[in-house]
């Protein structure tokens, strides 16, 4: 999968995605990910890429030239036209599942807005889709850039481990995760629970989910409307009420 990050501070993303599992990732040639430059697109002599908003209002607004030429040299490269999906507060929020969907695709692209955003007639002639990963907002796009590229890096085949390293995460099958455990066994008076040190895999297993059911119940009891329940969960979940 190749993903491109369009921003106006290549090297903020660089050194993220220069570090951990999407260093790695890349480095193997898991995911291709790209920064490309807003600013180098600009025809603006004095190299601006934006603006005063028409009607008055605070702030600056990135131009319509710079953003559309840097997407259209993008798709020249490419010879296809990717899905651009503008990062933005007013998007659509991110989920595990659009994740798992994005992450199937071939080839992505990710606009990080600045400053007070884009001109709207970029949304309308070349946004696909628009993503929040909140209702905050900060300073530009490229936190949330990263924060999805590094969501869909790790559901890459052979950037982890093994799919269990992520199926049985928060939010991977509509749950919260269970507690994790490691060494010393003993902390401050706090063990951990025998069963996993048992080496009964299925009494294990069933410890794990119940935890999960009731951490989702007691944190985020909105998840379990969607979850894929077994007859022995719900059973589970009536004793919590």
């Amino acid at each position: 999968m190749r993903i491109d990050i369009l921003t106006l501070f290549p090297a903020m993303c660089e050194a993220v995605l220069g570090e951990s599992i999407l260093k790695r990732a890349r480095g193997a040639g898991l995911i291709e990910i790209n920064c490309r430059d807003i600013r180098a697109y600009t025809k603006d002599r004095h190299n601006r890429v934006d603006d005063s908003p028409y009607g008055g209002g605070y702030g600056l607004v990135m131009q319509v030239q710079p953003i559309c030429d840097c997407f259209e040299s993008l798709c020249e490269e490419l010879g296809r036209r990717p899905r651009l999906i503008y990062m933005s507060p007013q998007g659509r929020t991110l989920t595990q599942q659009r994740v798992k969907e994005l992450a199937a695709m071939d080839n992505i692209a990710l606009l990080c807005g600045h400053y007070e955003g884009v001109d709207e007639r970029v949304l309308e002639e070349i946004v696909d889709e628009e993503i929040s990963i909140g209702d905050f907002v900060l300073t530009g796009g490229e936190l949330p850039a990263l924060v999805l590229a590094d969501s869909i890096t790790r559901l890459q085949p052979g950037v982890l481990s093994a799919d269990e390293a992520f199926e049985k995460e928060s939010h991977f099958a509509g749950l919260l995760e269970h507690p994790q455990y490691t060494r010393p066994f003993e902390w401050r008076g706090r063990e951990v629970p025998e069963v996993l040190i048992s080496g009964h895999h299925a009494n294990i297993e069933r410890w794990q989910r119940e935890r999960s059911l009731e951490r989702t119940f007691n944190r985020r009891p909105d998840l379990l409307e969607g979850a894929e329940l077994s007859d022995k969960d719900r059973t589970f979940l009536d004793t919590l009420k």
